[in-house]
């Protein structure tokens, strides 16, 4: 509107009505609340609220998720507070279905009954947005409200809305991602004869690549079909054939959903703030054995590549894991690695950093390092597991362990490429260099054991590796399977407990879902585990 002069505002006032909704019906019904010009701006608010928060990165990532994934150790817990944790999860996500919703409203409004794929690829990209956020958010906290929330401004009977069953809102998604697969377009003209509307200049995800934007529906399909596949195994199948079979379009290596800082017009302070805040993450001793074939201190043990990059030495330059279950004699952790001072003089992490901590610039990159959706060495490692367990297609170990292969060598260039599109990364260890570790030391793994048992844990170690900066997505791969690399006892922490803020502001629906699940507790369920 700020655009709109009030010589165009009075022009507009004497045409006609019928030239007004020459396209899109009752679009300027309400000269100042145009529809079109109102969509494309909330959009971009949208895909902005992609960008994980400061909060849940804090007190849910570093201080849960990667101890419960053990892709790290926690030192200490010194924060108790997950609850500003999951309040950062909940109110972000239903701020942006509140938006989501308003944009659903506003396209309704646009459409022209004559031409009502018109606005199929912007409906489309919504709906595969709505269902990313919410698998997301469902994933964390099990059933949620969701067919009725977002929609306090359609009347104050959605002001409290119930709690949906996560096997319910599951569906719905699943769906809409089929639904937007078959019906968003790469073409100009729509089969009704008109045009697509667009928002091209709002898409800060993919940039109006409408093709870009089918592939993350049928990649979150395959994601999301792999993870109810013990509960919903015939409709897990369905999506598996569906999408293989037909030879749909998927996120492939280097087409990776990420939202980078420097492409998106951004600064990423949070992972870098949520870190020297919490500083009590270190190498465990779990992935340590996941990545090393010796103990020896110097960096010449790891066969894996990436360990390089995803954690770095201690303070005498010495490659130390921390104890994933410490005992009483366990030296406790300390030091500075996570500070700033380290742009300026990197070697100085603190005398007591005695354990190797996270990779500085992996985390302190603002501009550069992405925050991961979804990246392509993902759908080989789901066609492993389809292969290995027969889910969709036909048995095949041999096939399982090729798309293994695959997904390993896409991982290990997918992280180097990280590494080397850093505007910061100075420093290297030594041991890595263009093609050392070698990539296929990890990659024939899986060729040189004996049992489909032993391939099948190769498989979810090396998912769960290439999952090390989306602890959330790794907690359901380590949920659903139960084969993910652990020390110690099985894991018992299954969900994030609902917000206080859910509580006292829905109390009704909140005792009622507590009540349901036996107790507002971490150690219930989600739907899909077993």
């Amino acid at each position: 509107m700020k655009k709109i002069t009030i010589g165009i505002i009075v022009f507009c006032s004497l045409l006609t009505i019928i030239s007004c909704e020459k396209d899109f019906g009752d679009l300027n019904k309400n000269p100042y609340y145009p529809t079109e010009t109102s969509v494309g701006p909330l959009f971009n608010t949208v895909v902005s609220s992609l960008r994980l928060g400061w909060d849940e990165q804090m007190y849910v990532h570093n201080e849960v998720l990667y101890k419960q994934t053990q892709l790290a150790a926690l030192t200490s817990e010194a924060w108790s507070n997950l609850s500003i944790g999951t309040e950062n999860i909940w109110g972000g996500y239903y701020s942006a279905l509140a938006h989501i919703r308003d944009i659903e409203r506003r396209l309704e409004e646009m459409e022209d009954p004559e031409r009502p794929d018109s606005l199929n690829n912007v409906r489309g990209m919504i709906k595969i947005i709505l269902a990313y956020r919410t698998f997301r958010v469902a994933d964390l906290f099990g059933d949620m409200p969701f067919f009725d929330a977002g929609r306090g401004f359609e009347g104050t009977e959605y002001l409290r809305p119930k709690f949906d069953t996560q096997e319910d809102i599951y569906l719905y998604l699943l769906d809409e991602l089929k639904w937007a697969s078959e019906n968003m377009s790469t073409q100009t003209e729509t089969p009704s004869g008109g045009t697509y509307y667009s928002i091209a200049a709002y898409d800060h995800l993919f940039g109006g690549n409408i093709d870009r934007w089918i592939k993350f529906a049928n990649s979150l399909r395959l994601r999301h079909a792999m993870r109810i596949s013990d509960k919903k195994p015939e409709l897990a199948a369905e999506i598996i054939l569906d999408i293989v079979e037909n030879n749909l379009p998927v996120i492939t290596p280097g087409e990776d959903v990420l939202m980078t800082p420097a492409d998106q017009g951004w600064i990423k302070y949070s992972s870098g703030w949520a870190f020297r805040e919490h500083k009590h993450l270190r190498m465990g001793s779990n992935i340590w054995n996941q990545m090393a074939d010796s103990d020896t201190n110097d960096g010449s043990g790891f066969f894996d590549r990436r360990a390089f990059i995803f954690f770095e030495t201690n303070n005498e330059n010495k490659w130390v894991a921390y104890p994933q279950i410490p005992d009483a004699n366990t030296p406790p952790a300390g030091g500075i690695p996570y500070q700033e001072h380290r742009d300026l003089n990197y070697s100085i992490k603190g005398d007591d950093n005695i354990y190797s901590p996270l990779n500085y610039y992996l985390i302190k990159d603002e501009n550069t390092i992405p925050e991961i959706i979804l990246t392509g060495q993902e759908y080989h490692f789901i066609m492993a597991e389809a292969y290995f367990r027969g889910i969709g297609l036909p048995f095949d170990e041999e096939m399982g362990m090729d798309e293994y292969f695959v997904g390993v060598i896409a991982s290990m260039e997918f992280w180097d490429n990280i590494h080397a599109n850093s505007s910061m990364w100075v420093y290297m260890d030594p041991h890595y260099g263009p093609s050392t570790p070698n990539p296929y030391n990890v990659a024939n793994l899986i060729y040189m054991l004996e049992t489909l048992e032993e391939r099948m844990d190769l498989m979810y170690a090396q998912r769960w590796i290439d999952l090390f900066r989306q602890p959330w997505e790794a907690f359901s791969v380590t949920r659903r399977s139960g084969r993910t690399p652990r020390e110690g006892d099985p894991l018992n922490y299954f969900r994030l407990p609902y917000p206080p803020s859910e509580v006292e502001n829905n109390p009704t629906n909140w005792q009622v879902q507590s009540a349901k699940m036996g107790g507002d507790l971490n150690t219930v369920k989600v739907w899909w585990m077993n």
